[in-house]
């Protein structure tokens, strides 16, 4: 329809939905591998397929902004203006309707996994940019304003870039295995450091396998005059503490009585944290 009608808005929409056709056949087939059974040599099983999948969905959008972006500039430069608004208009309504559709479906599973989350913005952004593309037509159609079919177009490869920056943002710091946002790592130490026995928590690695599958590894020192038969009851009200007050789901924590044969890497920052603030009079967790 954008080519026949040489409409730059009907164009990037169309290519734009071609987009979620892809997007959505990725993220069934990543969620798919998704399923698949752990193993020895996928000890995390394949969760981390639909991350892969949502970002390579985000870097496709922009992509397509790209594109949009240089055809918007040629047709300029060439002072192509031309489009046939009747045909865009029917066209227009047409894949709104459908869109419309399409996000109400979406909408009802986007929060259970950045993978479907991203097909959903996919659709989202089609659809604002199908009500551009009906409003530009009745521009065009009515008042042969041949610039607002351009205007909608570069809308949409803004609305494009606006889309995936925001799923880019929720995807990287799980690829770069960072620190979950609702997990203060600061408190979480400080609570499992407030239970009696507990002498220091270090060595802490907080990350996210997929959404709502987050991991916590820590070492433990515990006081060395604590009895055998109470270690198991204290590791059990830490592990508590992460998965009910942090929505940790996956604890592992290694006890220690000493510190002599800890070759790891000591991350105490809460402890000088704490002492900064203490001089300073203001507690920081």
């Amino acid at each position: 329809g954008g080519i026949l009608s040489g409409s730059l808005a009907l164009l990037s929409d169309g290519v734009h939905m071609l987009s979620h056709a892809i997007a959505i056949g990725v993220a069934l087939f990543a969620m798919w591998i998704a399923g698949r059974e752990v193993s020895p040599e996928r000890t995390f099983g394949y969760h981390r397929t639909e991350v892969i999948a949502a970002l390579y969905n985000a870097l496709f959008l922009w992509l397509i902004s790209g594109w949009i972006f240089y055809e918007a500039f040629h047709r300029v430069s060439h002072a192509h203006l031309e489009a046939q608004g009747l045909m865009m208009f029917i066209i227009g309504v047409g894949g709104l309707i459908i869109n419309v559709i399409v996000v109400i479906i979406l909408h009802r599973t986007s929060g259970q996994s950045v993978n479907i989350e991203a097909a959903f913005w996919h659709v989202f952004v089609d659809l604002l940019a199908s009500v551009g593309v009906v409003v530009s037509a009745i521009l065009v159609w009515a008042f042969g304003w041949g610039l607002a079919d351009l205007m909608v177009g570069v809308l949409i490869a803004l609305l494009t870039l606006g889309s995936s920056w925001g799923l880019l943002k929720k995807v990287l710091p799980v690829l770069m295995e960072g620190t979950p946002e609702h997990v203060d790592v600061y408190r979480l130490c400080a609570a499992m450091e407030d239970v009696p026995g507990v002498t220091l928590v270090h060595d802490v690695h907080c990350w996210t396998i997929v959404a709502g599958y987050e991991v916590l590894m820590a070492h433990v020192l515990l006081d060395p005059t604590l009895p055998a038969e109470e270690v198991e009851p204290l590791l059990r009200r830490l592990r508590r503490i992460a998965k009910q007050d942090f929505d940790i789901t996956h604890v592992t924590l290694q006890v220690e009585q000493t510190l002599e044969d800890c070759t790891e890497g000591h991350h105490v920052g809460h402890l000088e944290a704490l002492e900064r603030g203490k001089k300073k009079g203001i507690l920081p967790f």
